[in-house]
């Protein structure tokens, strides 16, 4: 179990990266939400685990490229807004078990659509 100082950090960082994932321009990043799960830094904040999600249509391929292009603007960043001296480390993981939640959520919030879609073609028979 992490220290509470570990903790905060984690969420601090959290906190950095999600304000700072927005303004990144890498057009493989856009087209649906991309959120921060959690992270897990190491006690000298060198490394830092990001946990991703994704909503929306992501080619992971290149969602993985678009990652790794912005990687180092946002380690100078996160560094610059901890004030650190050096760049930590990020290591993205994607979390296929929450996606494949939102994915499941999406479809609950579609299905009264496709039951009136369902109905109408009932009727037009």
């Amino acid at each position: 179990m992490p220290s509470n100082r570990i903790g905060r950090i984690n969420e601090e960082v959290m906190r950095e990266l999600a304000r700072l994932l927005p303004t990144v321009k890498d057009p493989r990043l856009g087209g649906g939400l991309l959120s921060i799960i959690r992270c897990e830094v190491t006690n000298d904040l060198r490394w830092c685990k990001v946990y991703l999600s994704t909503l929306g249509q992501f080619d992971e391929k290149e969602l993985k490229k678009g990652l790794k292009s912005c990687s180092g603007y946002l380690r100078r960043e996160l560094a610059h807004s901890l004030s650190l001296r050096y760049t930590p480390e990020l290591v993205f993981v994607l979390d296929d078990s929450i996606q494949e939640g939102a994915h499941i959520n999406q479809l609950l919030h579609q299905l009264p659509e496709l039951q009136e879609e369902r109905h109408d073609d009932a009727d037009a028979e």
